[in-house]
């Protein structure tokens, strides 16, 4: 499994905008009383599944000619320029819409661009997934999966095959790669499995944060870091292209197998429109595309509920102390 992204300007003009521009679309609006569990101020939940409800006045809801859509933030999206293109034909013409794919710089901006409706159907990773459903309206509804309803990735810990770290206790008084607060498997899975196993990462070894899953990789393989947790998908998508040279790194631990990328759509979407985008979803076969060919292993998008499906990364998150908010996404 793995990731992609193109480029149109003028469309998202502010997909670079930094946490700070998130901060400015939370601005202490008024809004109706409702039910809304962990949801922001501006969205309700009456039905109790954890993700913003369609809006009860009609002319909120949105149905515009061009759909934007957008994956999360990767580290190189020129590479993804046009794996993505036979799914947005698909879309396109289930839907019967114009789809634009559009590449995002940072979870931060992603979340701000579909929370201001320039947005209406995404990628997020599975850390920050939370955090566009509780902030942005996003409503998770598919993963990347087998035909067999099997999906997911693991964490992994990888270190340098010349390194004397063999489990993970080994990891004390070491240098470790984290990718970023938001991440899951590369921070806070990690923050919340490691101390059970002996280690409490940030006390018993020094956090540096990468950026990315493969600036972590990387750098375990140039000796940077000592070692570094990081998303199996990834690992599995840089050793098919052959950037790294797999003999250079040892794995030491992996975890059992989390949800991956959450596909969502914004949810004052038009209810017609919905259930088009759930169709393109649901009806797209990777077989003989560049897309199954980038997501190896992956045969089909597969419907998914936040509510079941996220309870094991809201724990993660929840024994972190995590809390949603633009400030904690930065």
């Amino acid at each position: 499994m793995n990731l992609s992204k193109k480029v149109f300007p003028g469309i998202l003009p502010s997909v670079t905008l930094a946490a700070s521009a998130l901060l400015v679309g939370f601005s202490g609006q008024a809004f109706a009383d409702c039910e809304r569990g962990s949801l922001d101020a501006k969205y309700c939940d009456e039905n109790g599944d954890m993700v913003a409800d369609l809006p009860a006045d009609k002319s909120e809801w949105v149905n515009p000619d061009t759909l934007i859509f957008a994956y999360t933030p990767v580290e190189d999206p020129a590479i993804y320029s046009d794996i993505w293109q036979p799914f947005i034909d698909h879309l396109s013409e289930v839907t019967g819409k114009d789809v634009r794919f559009f590449a995002v710089q940072s979870n931060a901006a992603q979340v701000e661009a579909m929370r201001s409706g320039r947005l209406h159907v995404a990628g997020f990773s599975t850390g920050p997934t939370p955090f566009a459903v509780n902030l942005a309206g996003a409503v998770p509804f598919a993963l990347m999966g087998s035909d067999s309803g099997q999906f997911g990735y693991s964490l992994q810990v990888y270190t340098h095959v010349d390194s004397d770290i063999h489990e993970i206790t080994d990891l004390k008084g070491k240098r470790v790669a984290h990718t970023s607060p938001t991440s899951n498997s590369g921070n806070q899975a990690p923050r919340a499995l490691f101390p059970e196993m002996g280690v409490v990462p940030g006390d018993d070894y020094e956090i540096t944060f990468s950026g990315s899953h493969d600036q972590s990789m990387l750098g375990v393989v140039a000796k940077d870091y000592d070692a570094a947790p990081v998303a199996s998908e990834v690992v599995e998508r840089m050793a098919a292209r052959g950037l790294y040279d797999e003999e250079d790194v040892r794995l030491v631990w992996e975890s059992d197998r989390f949800p991956t990328t959450s596909y969502n759509h914004a949810h004052n979407l038009h209810p017609e429109l919905v259930e088009k985008i759930r169709e393109a979803f649901y009806s797209f076969k990777f077989s003989g595309t560049e897309l199954g060919e980038e997501f190896e292993g992956v045969e089909t998008f597969i419907p998914i509920n936040y509510k079941d499906n996220w309870r094991v990364i809201r724990t993660i998150q929840a024994s972190n102390g995590v809390q949603y908010t633009p400030d904690n996404l930065k």
